[in-house]
C-alpha cells in the first residue's frame, strides 16, 4: 500500500536524498549563523531554501514506457 502511494506521489530515492541534503544545509546554515558568520550562513541558507528544497519537490523521474 505504501509503495503504491509513494509511486503515485513521485516520492523516490532521489526525493529523499535531495530533501536530506536540504535539511543538512539548513542546520549547517543556522549553526554557522550562530557563530556570527552572517555572509557565509546567508549563502548556505539561500542555497537550501531557494535551490535544494524546491528542486527536491519538483524533481520527477521520467515514466518508464
Amino acid at each position: 500500500m505504501k509503495n503504491k502511494e509513494n509511486e503515485r506521489l513521485g516520492l523516490g530515492k532521489s526525493f529523499y536524498i535531495l530533501l536530506a541534503i536540504g535539511m543538512v544545509l539548513l542546520v549547517l546554515g543556522y549553526f554557522i549563523m550562530s557563530t556570527n558568520e552572517i555572509t557565509i550562513s546567508a549563502i548556505i541558507l539561500f542555497v537550501a531554501y531557494v535551490i535544494t528544497i524546491p528542486v527536491a519537490l519538483l524533481w520527477h523521474k521520467k515514466p518508464k514506457e
